[in-house]
């Protein structure tokens, strides 16, 4: 089952908070994917450009531009969980 995201906030250092509808909380460095993944270096070169996340309406997903996306189950597994 894929998790779905209930609620999400952009932070300084290019980390998320996320809350899923199953109550775990994580934080999620999004500064590996900008340094490896094609495309997310534009969260760093584009001025407040990862400050605008948004969640999709499924709620499975993080995204700043039809470019630029992130899949809550990837936030998931790989966010480190804080109370």
């Amino acid at each position: 089952m894929i998790p779905r995201i209930k609620s999400m906030k952009p932070l300084d250092g290019y980390k998320l908070y996320v809350v899923f509808d199953d109550g775990r909380g994580v934080l999620y460095d999004v500064k590996d994917d900008i340094e490896h993944l094609p495309g997310y270096e534009d969260l760093k070169t584009i001025q407040g450009l990862f400050a605008q996340a948004r969640l999709d309406q499924s709620r499975t997903c993080v995204f700043w531009n039809e470019n630029i996306d992130l899949a809550s189950d990837m936030i998931y597994e790989y966010g480190k969980e804080v109370e």
